[in-house]
């Protein structure tokens, strides 16, 4: 079987959040259970730097008007996965974030820049000759990929199906009707039973109306994006499509996370027996936030982007009463510069009890999963989230609201014998304050804190099982014709 995985970013090449961890992770674990994967990313120069190219390129012309533009043959640093990296100058040789100019500035001509890299995508499927290799089925992620199938849909050519996957409702590539001449995309395909989107173009829904099957990233979110509240709009649709939607929740990288190897602790962390690795790390991670030393305060992690979805004013609010319950917060992360503004002046009105570290650090954010004892996960909503994965591979106990791949992922310890962490409900300060109290009174029973951690870092989620889930969605789908 042949799967062509087309991604606006995969990790270690280039990643901005979860869909880069997927991206780069996926692939290899689909090949290892026999399925030949090859992901189509755009040629960004830290592509470029990173991938290991082996010289072949195939010219494709000018398919959009926007340059000359190539595929570079290649693969994966890490995993060896092949690789076509889509060269295209005008559009893909900007340095900095793959999407914006600035931050909260799109450029402005993202619109070509993922048409591009649809259209290609298509072409690959519709012509496999252009690289000898034809895939059986297309795995497209995000708005970004969204214009794969509405591609092969005006072409109507004989064409692989197309699994669209959703990694998050909330972006949904929106422009203006004119776009489609720009495109190459006719106008028959703006309607309500297209990709039309209240008198606009949303790129996203054209991925979800005509892929062959939708996916998202947890079985939960599947189940919310379909009701009002979550649907953002397109709640009706993705009924429509129940039968071909599936939730499939992700995994994580087990070797790069590996708690007995991980080059980033600074002890590893048996999961026979924890304790010694945990506070060697705990030690060390106090040290670098500049927190108290005192090794019997609980200590909480904050790994995330400072956006609302993530719900980081609700941790604003229940800092007060996290210090007063004798505990610490060390944060990583960036984003809303309000948000950065407000969790600086929470550090500072807390020294030695919040430690913030605004921006990207690999081996910080490690050491945050190894060293805290709870990790805090608030979201509005999460499709899946990956931090709580992380935590729990590290016996770091999640604390997270119960929806989307946070309430897939994590069992209460009030719920359940083999629970794995805090779950509360409400997206309310109160309910981050009686989560925040409840695990600070669990890391003071010693025994069932132990209990918690080794159950923890019992959990399987590796990136085998969801591969396992993908190969069945992608049988049916050539099944199907």
């Amino acid at each position: 079987m042949k799967v062509l995985f087309v991604s606006s970013e995969a990790y270690p090449l280039v990643k901005t959040g979860g869909l880069g961890d997927v991206a780069g992770a996926l692939p290899a674990a689909l090949r290892d259970v026999g399925v030949d994967a090859r992901i189509l990313l755009p040629a960004y120069p830290d592509a470029m730097g990173r991938a290991t190219l082996t010289g072949r390129s195939v010219a494709l012309g000018d398919p959009l008007g926007v340059g000359e533009c190539r595929l570079l043959e290649g693969s994966m640093p890490d995993t060896g996965c092949p690789l076509w990296l889509l060269d295209c100058p005008p559009m893909y040789e900007r340095s900095g974030d793959p999407y914006m100019i600035t931050p909260g500035n799109d450029w402005p001509d993202n619109f070509k820049r993922f048409a591009l890299l649809a259209k290609v995508a298509a072409m690959i499927g519709a012509a496999g000759d252009l690289m000898d290799w034809r895939p059986n089925v297309i795995h497209a992620h995000d708005w970004q990929t969204g214009l794969v199938p509405a591609y092969l849909k005006a072409w109507s050519v004989r064409r692989p199906p197309v699994l669209f996957t959703i990694h998050n409702l909330h972006y949904m590539g929106i422009f203006g009707q004119e776009i489609l001449g720009m495109v190459g995309l006719p106008q028959n395909q703006f309607s309500i039973e297209g990709l039309e989107y209240h008198g606009l173009v949303s790129m996203l829904k054209a991925g979800i109306q005509y892929s062959q099957a939708v996916s998202t990233v947890s079985p939960s979110y599947a189940r919310e994006i379909q009701t009002p509240y979550e649907g953002q709009g397109l709640d009706g649709l993705l009924r429509q499509r129940g039968e071909k939607l599936r939730g499939i929740l992700n995994g994580i990288d087990m070797a790069a996370w590996d708690p007995l190897t991980d080059p980033h602790l600074a002890a590893p962390i048996d999961p026979a027996n924890p304790e010694p690795g945990k506070a060697a790390n705990k030690a060390s991670l106090k040290r670098q936030m500049g927190l108290d030393g005192n090794g019997s305060t609980p200590l909480f992690g904050l790994v995330s982007r400072f956006v609302e979805q993530k719900g980081i004013d609700l941790v604003l609010g229940a800092i007060n009463r996290l210090v007063g319950e004798g505990a610490q917060l060390a944060i990583l992360g960036s984003g809303d510069r309000h948000l950065e503004y407000e969790l600086n002046l929470a550090a500072s009105r807390h020294p030695g009890r919040v430690g913030i570290h605004v921006g990207y650090d690999e081996r910080l954010s490690h050491l945050i999963q190894a060293g805290s004892d709870f990790l805090l996960v608030p979201s509005r909503f999460e499709p899946c989230g990956l931090t709580q994965l992380y935590a729990l591979r590290y016996g770091t106990a999640p604390v997270v609201r119960r929806t989307g791949g946070l309430a897939d992922s994590v069992r209460s310890v009030d719920e359940d014998p083999e629970g794995t962490g805090v779950v509360f409900d409400h997206a309310f300060i109160d309910a981050v304050e009686w989560a925040v109290g409840r695990a600070v009174a669990l890391f003071h029973d010693p025994d069932t804190m132990a209990r918690v951690r080794r159950a923890a870092m019992a959990q399987d989620f590796s990136w085998k099982r969801s591969a396992q889930e993908y190969l069945k969605v992608y049988t049916d789908l050539m099944t199907a014709g």
